[in-house]
């Protein structure tokens, strides 16, 4: 996380001159998943990714919303400049385990923010489980708003996505990914600060779906930073609970 800062400090420095999202030079994110991508600020200096799943909900990390602190969602016009739209509520999942994340190891880390108002400009994505069966070698989309240096949070705000690779034993509670060109080997392309919440996707049915949420990066071989292992947090367990939080806030998700 960077350092703790007010909702205009968050402005000004984090977001204020957008630079590359995701280490390693990954794209900027373009077309449905573009205008689908967020980014979520928080009163105590932290700032997250997220993705509309309908008009005025937003899906991101557990992680990201912790109690004590306001979020808003942060909406650029034509010119790039940001202003702060406000959040009516927030739920995390109630079986959230703040402990497993930081030690990455499989938690319900997904929640769910329901906006004031639509965000103009924007358009929901719909959501899915991950195609079964499961296995190393599988390609998903990752992205998210994040730093593309770690430590430095100016460098984030530019919505960006790459392609990584599921290695390991991929599940049901958690998928790890890394940049095929890297292998874990050396820094690649992978998540960083503020890439918490973004979306991993797979296209399904001719048609691009959130399949999970990034929750965790490491640097090459296991160790502290960014560009060797992303963890995403698959929705497999947690659809039937976004469903039934977006019908009670009366928000329709995306088909």
């Amino acid at each position: 996380m960077i350092r703790t800062l007010t909702f205009g400090c968050l402005l000004g420095a984090a977001l204020a001159s957008p630079a590359a999202a995701m280490v390693g030079g990954a794209p900027e994110a373009t077309g449905a998943l573009g205008r689908a991508l967020v980014t979520i600020v928080g009163s105590r200096g932290n700032f997250c990714s997220g993705t509309l799943i309908a008009p005025d909900l937003v899906l991101s990390a557990a992680h990201c919303v912790g109690p004590g602190a306001d979020y808003k969602v942060v909406q650029y016009d034509a010119q790039r400049q940001p202003s702060l739209r406000d959040v009516a509520r927030v739920a995390a999942h109630p079986e959230f385990d703040m402990g497993a994340i930081l030690g990455h190891r499989a938690s319900a880390d997904v929640a769910l923010l329901k906006l004031a108002a639509p965000l103009p400009g924007k358009a929901p994505l719909p959501i899915a489980a991950p195609e079964d069966p499961l296995a190393a070698g599988q390609d998903f989309t990752v992205a998210g708003i994040g730093v593309t240096r770690r430590g430095d949070g100016k460098s984030g705000g530019t919505a960006r996505s790459a392609t990584l690779t599921a290695t390991g034993r991929p599940g049901r509670l958690q998928i790890r990914l890394t940049d095929p060109a890297a292998t874990d080997g050396r820094a690649g392309l992978g998540a960083c600060t503020g890439d918490s919440g973004g979306p991993a996707l797979q296209a399904q049915n001719d048609r691009l779906v959130v399949v999970g949420v990034v929750s965790w990066s490491t640097g090459p071989g296991n160790t502290a930073g960014c560009g060797g292992l992303t963890g995403v947090t698959p929705l497999t367990l947690y659809r039937d609970w976004i469903a039934r939080t977006a019908q009670s806030w009366g928000s329709a998700l995306s088909r």
